[in-house]
């Protein structure tokens, strides 16, 4: 009989007790910062049919080269889902009573048959909030700050990146892009900061651009103050897109400026996010020290895809965030600020002699709230201590005979090291 291969599937890891813990703290935190800011909770299929994330308004071209197709019995087609958007998308148009605006939250698992890098496997979690029904821009203003809120809460420090697509298409468009190019240019510019100048103008060329729209591209990209939305107002006058994306940039703005958080939150021109699902504003959100090079977040308007899967062509004001759990995780564990204290025990007790009396009071503590672990190894004291020290228990409550006899428990705090009795009563009633 040959022996079985345990090894885990290219791409997906399992997660130990050390390692879930951090994992389910973010999830915590991410969860109670979206029901804090009024997001309803909803969860969507993992399997889908395949036309659905097909769809020309979803991921585009490169993420439909990642997903993961198959067929079930009665030889449908079906794919796992790359993203949590376009599930989210489709549950709008299959129920258009929804009263608007509808701001949703998901935590789940999506798949991609992508490259493998730190923070990024084949199997991964992503927290969404989508908001539908709110042209103006308060609704990006109010994802920014919730992903601001939610990361100050998990420690790191971090910057957030905006662009909007209208204003780089309507750029390209002032710079001779033809129509049918442009999302394609688009995805090539999102190269700029991994590839750099060169290898961008040469798969520009490789379009087949003209070389005059070629030289305009790479002086918007080397020269000028870009950093200013003032650079763009010339070009306003004579691209509607521009003015478009220059008035919604100019909006955010003075929500961004007001409620004082414009310093981590910067504009980029350059800013593309390939995605051809995008129709107006973009961010991608970045470690402040830049340990991890990649983006931890990131999301944008879509006002397209729900008229586009419904059929209609309509218009739905959409916009959305996404946040990577498992980046987010890596990010944790390679932070040099660890927690000190274990999260997910209050107290840890430890049994001398004594099972039933410590597990009595074990009982009684979580009656009253409190997340206790009970040491059912038969550990020394001197080994039960060791491992409240390895998984950082605070508070450590020691049952003994002495502690029984005189109606009291030991209760020791491993930080300080500081010992204290309490009266606890063994007789039940």
């Amino acid at each position: 009989m040959r022996k079985m291969d345990y090894q885990n599937v290219k791409g997906t890891q399992d997660y130990l007790p050390d390692t879930e813990v951090i994992r389910r703290g973010i999830r915590r935190t991410m969860e109670d910062v979206f029901i804090q800011y009024g997001c309803k909770p909803l969860e969507t299929p993992i399997l889908n049919y395949t036309e659905l994330l097909a769809s020309k308004y979803g991921g585009g071209a490169e993420i439909l080269e990642e997903m993961y197709r198959l067929t079930d019995r009665g030889e449908r087609e079906l794919a796992l889902r790359y993203d949590l958007t376009i599930p989210f998308t489709k549950v709008v148009a299959m129920n258009p009573g929804i009263r608007k605006p509808f701001k949703r939250y998901e935590i789940g698992k999506v798949f991609r048959d992508g490259p493998i890098k730190t923070g990024r496997l084949r199997e991964f979690t992503q927290c969404d909030v989508d908001i539908v029904g709110v042209e103006s821009q308060i609704a990006e203003a109010e994802l920014m700050l919730m992903a601001l809120d939610a990361f100050r809460k998990l420690g790191l420090k971090v910057s957030i990146q905006y662009n909007n697509r209208k204003l780089l298409a309507g750029m390209l468009e002032v710079f001779g892009t033809a129509d049918e190019k442009t999302n394609k240019v688009i995805l090539i510019l999102d190269k700029l900061e991994k590839a750099g100048l060169d290898a961008v103008t040469l798969e520009l060329m490789e379009q087949g651009l003209q070389p005059s729209t070629i030289e305009h591209i790479n002086q918007f990209l080397t020269t000028g103050d870009h950093a200013s939305l003032n650079y763009f107002a010339p070009f306003s006058e004579q691209n509607e897109q521009v003015k478009q994306g220059l008035a919604e940039l100019k909006e955010l703005e003075t929500y961004l400026e007001f409620l004082g958080v414009d310093k981590q939150c910067c504009f980029n021109p350059f800013l593309a996010r390939g995605l051809e699902i995008y129709t107006g504003k973009i961010y991608e959100i970045f470690l402040a020290d830049k340990s991890i090079k990649s983006s931890i977040g990131s999301g944008g308007r879509y006002d397209n895809a729900i008229g586009g899967l419904i059929g209609t062509n309509e218009s739905y004001s959409t916009v959305g965030i996404s946040l990577g759990l498992d980046v987010i995780n890596t990010a944790l564990l390679s932070s040099k600020e660890k927690i000190a204290e274990n999260p997910d025990v209050d107290f840890y007790i430890i049994p001398l002699n004594t099972e039933k009396q410590a597990l009595l009071v074990a009982r009684q503590l979580r009656n009253q709230g409190y997340k206790v672990e009970f040491e059912m190894g038969k550990k020394r004291l001197g080994k039960a201590l060791d491992k409240a020290n390895k998984e950082n228990f605070r508070n450590v409550i020691i049952v003994g005979e002495d502690e029984v006899k005189n109606n009291q428990i030991k209760i020791k705090d491993m930080f300080s090291g500081k010992e204290r009795m309490e009266p606890f009563s063994f007789i039940v009633r």
